[in-house]
């Protein structure tokens, strides 16, 4: 198939591109490129991608319609997993005009693209986040998420509802996946984990919110992508379905400071930590029901946060060379 990545320089936007590569498709990556964390990383996932004869990257920014519309209009794509979005809760406090861009006005103009170019199935970033102030744990996609507690996470349940939108008027199948804090080798660098890795590694404090009283269902990078391809081929199966939002999550709620000990142990080094209170627009507490997954495509994550994170480790101080 021909099929177009969006935030194909990010994190989870490279690992998907090579998953669909690795198989034989044609893919097309588009990215900004932007500086909300460090280009050169950006750059040098882009590099793991180049020796596909199948890939190719186009530096372009979704909130740009004219060039978008145009470009949907000249490439005719089959699928696309749109992955580019202003990521982070705690920047939304500072930035919410970038998130507005991207994450709005950008994916109206993803869902335009494809509705005109008549693409089979849309599969798009959403997030954990919008589960918001709920406590009943785990989440389930049969929750209310009526109460978002950061613009970040209304951008994304605004998300759901304009795919809802097209699918309901023009038939085009789209499905949003809730992803739960996902890690792993060539994470975001704004990510908890990767900063702990970081201040530990220099022998620096780190900071610790809530003091430590938090929870998260922490999900490896494999598993999240082979959940990705395999709802990206549903739509071969199930057209009858325009609409759907899936968790896509470890179904296991890891307490911060054992996470914490998990690092230590890979790193061999002990943590100086600074305990905090709670953060303006963070939960306490996720934890992802998959039970809709599971049944739809077989998705059953099998890479434990002492496995994911010593890779992460690995690749961390081959990258860095610490």
């Amino acid at each position: 198939m021909k099929i177009l990545v969006t935030g194909v320089a990010g994190f989870i936007g490279m690992f998907t591109a090579r998953a669909l590569l690795e198989r034989g498709d044609e893919v097309i990556g588009i990215d900004n490129l932007n500086d909300y964390y460090d280009v050169n990383l950006k750059m040098a996932r882009l590099a793991q991608l180049a020796g596909y004869p199948k890939f190719r990257f186009i530096k372009l920014d979704i909130a740009d319609n004219a060039a978008l519309s145009a470009f949907f209009a000249q490439e005719r794509f089959e699928r696309v997993v749109h992955l580019a979005a202003q990521a982070g809760v705690r920047y939304s406090l500072e930035n919410p005009q970038a998130y507005v861009e991207s994450n709005l006005a950008g994916f109206v103009n993803v869902l335009e693209g494809c509705r005109n170019a008549h693409v089979e199935h849309l599969v798009y970033a959403s997030s954990s986040s919008v589960y918001g102030g709920n406590t009943k744990l785990p989440y389930s996609e049969q929750d209310m998420v009526d109460t978002p507690v950061s613009l970040y996470a209304a951008t994304k349940k605004a998300n759901e509802l304009m795919a809802h939108t097209y699918s309901h008027l023009f038939g085009l199948p789209t499905t949003g996946l809730r992803f739960f804090t996902v890690y792993g080798p060539w994470g975001r660098p704004d990510m908890a984990y990767f900063k702990f890795t970081k201040a530990i590694s220099e022998g620096k404090p780190i900071d610790v919110y809530n003091h430590g009283d938090m929870r998260r269902d922490f999900t490896y990078i494999d598993d999240i992508v082979e959940g990705v391809v395999r709802v990206l081929d549903l739509a071969k199966t199930e057209k009858s379905t325009p609409y759907r939002v899936f968790n896509i999550g470890n179904h296991a709620s890891v307490n911060l400071l054992d996470f914490i000990k998990v690092i230590e142990d890979a790193l061999s080094r002990l943590a100086e930590k600074r305990l905090l209170p709670m953060q303006d627009g963070d939960v306490v507490a996720t934890y992802a029901d998959i039970e809709a997954l599971q049944a739809s495509v077989g998705f059953s994550p099998s890479t434990s946060v002492e496995v994911g994170i010593k890779r992460f480790v690995d690749w961390y101080q081959e990258y860095y060379k610490n």
